[in-house]
């Protein structure tokens, strides 16, 4: 194969497209939850603890030439030239990446929930033994293991798992048994 037509069958996959889509809503999600950590959560924490912003804790490295220290701000420092260590950008950080944490595990909890809560209600349980895919018979592409259908080739695999071995009327090259020709010297 080519490796233009191999990239394109790992572009197009579909657990490809559903990590882009999860990429984009995360990535969303982050600005939300930044705007929550540094515009609601911040300014009340920063009260508390005598100043309205984590982000001007630093400590200072080493001075500036442009102007020594000490400096009111990280952007006074830096506009110094001063060597920082900016601890509360990263309390600030961190503090976001928990509430990004908390509401995915939150999210996530909620859907489990909703699924168990669906099986109990239709009457769908899993056997532990039941594997969750199989190969196609036609395509050998893995499919989930109750499809009645490949969703790669379309063909009909049944409906209690479909058969693990191809249709003898529908391979290629086989005749089908029921029209196979009489053996000569009859």
């Amino acid at each position: 194969m080519s490796l233009l037509s191999d990239f394109k069958s790992f572009a197009l996959r579909g657990n490809l497209i559903d990590l882009a889509i999860g990429f984009t809503v995360g990535a969303a999600f982050t600005t939300v939850a930044q705007s929550l950590v540094d515009d609601l959560l911040m300014p009340p924490l920063g009260i508390l603890l005598g100043t309205t912003d984590f982000s001007d804790y630093y400590w200072l490295l080493q001075e500036g030439e442009g102007a020594p220290g000490p400096y009111d701000t990280i952007q006074a420092a830096q506009e110094a030239g001063a060597v920082t260590l900016n601890y509360g950008a990263f309390l600030t950080n961190v503090l976001t990446f928990l509430i990004v944490a908390l509401a995915v595990f939150v999210i996530v909890r909620l859907v489990m929930r909703a699924s168990r809560a669906v099986q109990d209600e239709f009457g769908e349980t899993e056997d532990e033994s039941t594997p969750e895919t199989k190969k196609c018979a036609y395509c050998r592409e893995a499919v989930p293991f109750k499809a009645s259908r490949c969703s790669h080739c379309t063909s009909f695999l049944g409906t209690d798992g479909g058969p693990l071995q191809p249709d003898a009327a529908l391979t290629p090259g086989r005749p089908p048994e029921d029209t196979a020709l009489p053996a000569s010297g009859a």
